[in-house]
């Protein structure tokens, strides 16, 4: 086998070293789960454990994913924030549902999480965007995110015009910035194992809590 399918098919997959998990004895609650996973990632010294896949999907029902970072995780939901003129902001303007896949491979672990989204309160937005760093609040004031440009010099212009802005009104959040939570109606949990035995818990939102279900893998 030949070419890059070669290629690929030679490189090494599932080589994390899992820690014990026995789902028999996980909490009733996926919230609590997935706080000690990512805790145990971050105590590990998995590299940047709270990345996440956003995925969403438009009107016509195409989906599209992204990279961003988990800001919290609560009985809320699961949160993150975004431009709403992004095309992640516009397509959950349009359908408010999104799936979250966290993956620390050197753990041999992945979480999927999906549900209905709904925007934070104004206090909540404002609190993310002011803990941002100068540069990234910066480029959200520029309001352009995902549009298209042809000339490095307007990026610069626009940069320039942002941090005037910051700089005279450190306080200013704009109106495009949205902080949102996921109310996961579904979450699951995946242990690797090299012999492909994979441990899948899946949570199922009841109407009294939570139902638990294994899935095969």
């Amino acid at each position: 086998m030949g070419g890059l399918r070669g290629v690929l098919r030679g490189l090494p997959v599932l080589t994390g070293r899992a820690p014990q998990f026995d789902p028999a004895r996980a909490p009733a609650d996926p919230v609590a789960l997935f706080t000690d996973w990512l805790l145990h990632a971050i105590e590990a010294g998995v590299a940047e454990p709270h990345a996440m896949t956003v995925s969403t999907a438009d009107a016509a029902g195409r989906p599209s994913g992204r990279v961003l970072i988990l800001k919290d995780v609560d009985d809320g939901g699961w949160h993150f924030a975004v431009n709403a003129v992004s095309q992640k902001g516009r397509e959950l303007a349009g359908n408010p549902a999104a799936a979250l896949t966290f993956y620390w491979p050197a753990l041999g672990r992945q979480v999927r999480v999906s549900g209905v989204v709904s925007a934070d309160p104004p206090a909540v937005t404002a609190a993310d965007f002011l803990a941002r760093p100068v540069g990234s609040r910066a480029m959200a004031l520029t309001r352009r995110q995902s549009a298209p440009y042809t000339d490095p010099a307007e990026l610069d212009a626009a940069l320039d015009k942002a941090h005037l802005e910051l700089a005279r009104t450190p306080s200013l959040v704009p109106d495009e910035w949205v902080s949102y939570a996921v109310a996961a109606d579904a979450v699951e949990f995946w242990q690797a194992d090299p012999q492909r035995r994979h441990q899948r818990l899946r949570y199922e939102r009841a109407r009294a809590g939570w139902s638990r279900i294994l899935v095969w893998p």
